[in-house]
């Protein structure tokens, strides 16, 4: 299922005490690991990230994440932030295409949670969100001070939900939707209300508990604990001065070989910094960048990857797709095989692996 990507992070982070976008997580910083998933997803085409204007972080960004993800300037509030997203996807996609809103603060949304997310969208028309069934006692206080609260009442909170992101619409109903509220001077709290206003209310999808909101200083250590137990459920990882995608790297090699441009090291130094943890898409990216420039573009791509463990059949399709997507590729020009060593050697003692790949280049510029 496509769908494109507005993902707000224009705050200031006044409760957070700075731009919590920008804090420390996992490696990278919390927008970053937000926006992973969506990098990495080939279901995703592309979409806006949403800054303020005067974001020290927008070149570096934009570079980045071209041509896939645009920058945009943000507004007063969400609302005009999201509105301001939607109009730069609206110059690419179509008025009928899904349209998914998520909240930088939010970066452990597992994959689980967003196929889940998509499915429930796809049954409908209107549109569907993230959220999680009220499990405690609800108290209507006032004053709304906690320190000097009364309770007025005690709400049923059989039939209550907490909104979370993402929350996915039709581009062109909730552009309508977010226009209207902003016409008529109303804030909605989220783009499900803007909707609701219209009279489309949209289908709630529970969530993990792990789809948490940074809001302070203790949600970033929750949030690490979490994406360290994720990581704690692969059996064994690599060590690498990048994320260590060894077929990315050997696709990487092999493209920049095919155009007599050096290898992987000489362009991403493991004794450069900036590079540690690095997700390889962007090296990737930035390969076909520079096959691009001297007018050269990748017709077909074979990889091989050479491993004990772990099997690869179940993540094959996916694997493709996402190669596919970045390279600009239609699925049926990249394949990928795997093979083992039959227990032999540091592979078959599963100390490592290791990976081969061929591309095929065209160079337009060849027949000038």
């Amino acid at each position: 299922m496509r769908y494109w990507l507005v993902m707000p992070a224009a705050g200031a982070g006044r409760r957070f005490g700075s731009a919590k976008q920008y804090a420390p997580l996992a490696g990278s910083t919390v927008l970053e690991t937000a926006l992973r998933l969506f990098e990495g997803d080939a279901r995703c085409a592309g979409g806006a990230l949403v800054l303020a204007e005067e974001d020290p972080h927008r070149e570096a960004l934009a570079a980045r994440l071209a041509p896939r993800f645009r920058i945009v300037g943000g507004g007063a509030e969400r609302v005009h932030s999201v509105c301001n997203g939607l109009a730069a996807v609206a110059e690419r996609a179509a008025p009928a295409d899904w349209v998914l809103v998520h909240d930088a603060a939010r970066p452990c949304l597992s994959q689980a949670d967003l196929t889940r997310l998509l499915e429930h969208a796809a049954e409908g028309e209107v549109g569907a969100l993230l959220g999680m069934p009220v499990a405690d006692t609800v108290k209507r206080a006032s004053p709304a001070d906690p320190g000097n609260a009364r309770i007025v009442e005690t709400v049923p909170r059989e039939s209550l939900w907490l909104a979370q992101t993402p929350q996915m619409f039709r581009l062109d109903a909730l552009r309508a939707a977010l226009e209207h509220a902003i016409a008529t001077r109303r804030t909605p709290t989220d783009e499900a209300q803007a909707m609701e206003w219209q009279g489309s209310p949209a289908r709630l999808v529970t969530a993990r508990d792990s789809n948490l909101k940074i809001t302070n200083a203790a949600d970033l250590a929750l949030a690490e604990a979490i994406l360290a137990a994720r990581s704690r459920q692969h059996d064994r990882g690599v060590v690498a001065h990048s994320d260590g995608d060894v077929l990315l790297h050997a696709l990487v090699d092999a493209m920049l070989g095919a155009a007599a441009l050096g290898d992987i090291g000489q362009h991403f130094p493991d004794s450069d910094p900036q590079w540690r943890g690095a997700d390889s898409t962007r090296f990737l990216t930035a390969a076909l960048q520079m096959l691009t420039r001297r007018g050269q573009r990748v017709v077909n791509v074979d990889l091989t990857l050479l491993a004990q463990a772990p099997r690869i059949a179940v993540w094959r399709d996916q694997i493709r797709s996402n190669i596919a997507n970045i390279l600009g590729l239609a699925e049926t020009a990249v394949n990928l095989k795997a093979t083992t060593t039959e227990h032999l050697g540091f592979i078959g003692r599963n100390e490592g692996l290791a990976a081969m790949a061929t591309v095929l280049i065209d160079d337009d510029t060849a027949a000038a």
